[in-house]
């Protein structure tokens, strides 16, 4: 996922929050977005929906607690709840900046909680069964 170009990561994480159950989900794909890569609705009952933006970090490192604080940043008065993508992982200060008290939450999905995200979603990862021989069974065998 990390060979991916950045719109193309964006697109995928698009299609992963519409499988997951987001409707009206839009990648904004433009610079100057303020750290606001797209937006969608989850909507949890016939009467009550969030407004979700979400950011994408395509990245080998881990995502600080700095950019979840200038995510947040971004979102005021624009929406209930943010996600912050990576492929890669989050900080310990990172994730309790996230669910910090007084401030609306920010899910935190990292490289491995995506691809359980794939996984289950059914989308681009697909099962592989693979057998060894174990030699020392045959020794019995060898006469």
């Amino acid at each position: 996922m990390r060979g991916l170009p950045a719109s193309g990561f964006e697109q995928l994480c698009q299609r992963v929050l519409r499988e997951a159950g987001f409707t009206q989900v839009i990648v904004t794909g433009r610079s100057g977005d303020q750290g606001i890569d797209g937006y969608g609705t989850l909507q949890i009952n016939p009467l009550v929906s969030f407004q979700v933006l979400f950011q994408c970090k395509r990245y080998k490192e881990s995502v600080s607690a700095p950019h979840v604080r200038d995510f947040r940043g971004a979102m005021a008065g624009r929406a209930d709840k943010g996600i912050i993508i990576t492929t890669g992982t989050f900080t310990v200060e990172a994730r309790r900046e996230a669910s910090r008290d007084g401030v609306p939450p920010i899910e935190l999905i990292d490289g491995d909680k995506l691809v359980d995200l794939l996984k289950n979603l059914k989308l681009g990862i697909r099962r592989v069964t693979s057998y060894e021989m174990e030699a020392t069974f045959f020794d019995e065998f060898q006469g």
